[in-house]
C-alpha cells in the first residue's frame, strides 16, 4: 500500500527552527534565506507522498538572488509587490521540490 506521511519529528524541527532563528538574528537578517531553505528542505525531505519521498533540491544562493530582486519589487512598488511574495515564494518552493529517484 502506498501512505503518505511525515516521519520528522519534534525536537528536530525545534532545532532547525531555533537555529535558523539563530543564524538570521546573528546576520541581521542577511542569511534568512539559507535559514528559510534550512527549514523548509528539513520539512520537505521528511515527507512521503503515496510511497514517494520528497527531496528539495533549493539552495540558499538561488533565493538569495530571488530574495534581493523581490526585495526591490517591494520597495519600488511602495510594498504593494508584499501582498503577492508569500505566494512568489511558494512558488519557488514547489519549483524545487521534486520525488527522489
Amino acid at each position: 500500500m502506498n501512505d503518505s506521511y511525515f516521519d520528522g519529528g519534534l525536537l528536530q524541527l525545534i532545532g532547525w527552527k531555533l537555529l535558523g532563528g539563530l543564524i538570521t538574528l546573528c546576520t541581521l537578517g542577511i542569511c534568512y534565506p539559507w535559514a528559510l531553505c534550512m527549514v523548509y528542505g528539513w520539512r520537505i525531505n521528511h515527507t512521503v507522498i503515496e510511497g514517494r519521498r520528497l527531496v528539495f533540491t533549493g539552495t540558499a544562493i538561488q533565493l538569495f538572488g530571488s530574495w534581493i530582486k523581490w526585495l526591490l519589487l517591494t520597495i519600488i512598488t511602495c510594498g504593494i509587490y508584499g501582498f503577492w511574495l508569500e505566494i512568489t515564494l511558494e512558488k519557488w518552493k514547489v519549483k524545487h521540490t521534486e520525488f527522489a529517484r
